[in-house]
């Protein structure tokens, strides 16, 4: 069975959002293996320079780049990352599966990710223009990911 993790900076911190992974995550149970790996979210200091914010960034990656293995599939959410359908992503993560067992989702904290993480990425991923706060994304990932499984088994839930 094909290992998808999560890998994201922060925790949820409503109940909504953690009722909406749970959903999802027990949907995901049928397809694959399913973890959420969450590193810490650095605090940024009030009136931050770039330098601050840089660091931040520096050390969320280093976390997020400890977490990923020498053989995963990485996919990182980035928003100047490619755009993808829903058929799209299927594709992919079904491509994906033919060279490694595990695929590791990417997405970083509220000031994005490093150049690193950027660059161990084998694909950066978009959801468009628009910027999610990261509690959200990982809901709409999950979901696409849900889609993604229903897609390639051919079953109906895809519109």
């Amino acid at each position: 069975m094909l290992n998808i993790r999560i890998i994201c900076v922060g925790k949820f911190k409503e109940k909504y959002w953690e009722a909406a992974s749970a959903e999802y995550s027990k949907r995901l149970g049928a397809y694959c293996s399913l973890s959420v790996i969450e590193v810490k979210e650095e605090k940024l200091p009030a009136h931050a320079s770039r330098a601050d914010e840089e660091n931040v960034i520096s050390k969320e990656g280093k976390a997020i780049l400890g977490k990923i293995n020498a053989g995963d599939y990485v996919v990182a959410l980035d928003i100047g990352g490619r755009e993808l359908s829903s058929e799209g992503l299927a594709a992919k993560i079904e491509s994906a599966a033919f060279t490694s067992s595990v695929i590791d989702f990417i997405i970083g904290g509220s000031l994005g990710l490093s150049t690193e993480v950027k660059s161990r990425a084998d694909l950066r991923m978009s959801f468009g223009p628009i910027t999610l706060p990261h509690q959200l994304a990982r809901i709409v990932l999950l979901e696409q990911i849900y889609r993604a499984f229903k897609i390639n088994a051919g079953e109906t839930y895809h519109k």
